[in-house]
C-alpha cells in the first residue's frame, strides 16, 4: 500500500497526449481552473471542477467520479492540479496523475492551436 506522504504521480504533457491518443475511453479527466480560463483554453473530454468552487463539488465529487480509474489532473501550470491531486489522494482515489507543467506546458509542447494566457 502507497502512505499518503508519497509523492504525487506526475506526466509530461507530451507522454499524457500520446497516452490519451491511445484512445482509452476509461480516462478520468479533471480541469480545476476557473471557468473563465476554460474558456480560452480547454482539452477535450476533461470534467470542469474550478478549485474557487471546491465547496459546492467536494462532498458530492468522491462519489460521482471513479476512486479507482487513471485519473489525470490539469490546471494552469501545475500546481492547483497538484493540490488537487493531494485532495483526490486522501479521498481514497487511488490512481491519480498530476499533468505536468499544466495547459501553459500542453499548449507549447503540444498544440500550438491552443490559446495561452
Amino acid at each position: 500500500m502507497h502512505s499518503h506522504s508519497d509523492p504525487i504521480a506526475s506526466i509530461s504533457v507530451t507522454d499524457f497526449a500520446q497516452r490519451v491518443a491511445m484512445g482509452d475511453d476509461d480516462l478520468q479527466l479533471i480541469d480545476v481552473r476557473e471557468a473563465e480560463e476554460v474558456a480560452i483554453a480547454h482539452l477535450p473530454d476533461f470534467k470542469i471542477y474550478p478549485l474557487s468552487q471546491f465547496a459546492q463539488w467536494s462532498a458530492t465529487l468522491p462519489t460521482t467520479l471513479n476512486p479507482h480509474a487513471e485519473t489525470y489532473v490539469l490546471c494552469h501550470h501545475g500546481i492547483r492540479s497538484a493540490q488537487m491531486c493531494q485532495w483526490l489522494r486522501s479521498q481514497g482515489f487511488t490512481n491519480v496523475t498530476n499533468i505536468q507543467g499544466g495547459i501553459e506546458a500542453y499548449a507549447t509542447l503540444v498544440d500550438r492551436a491552443i490559446a495561452r494566457y
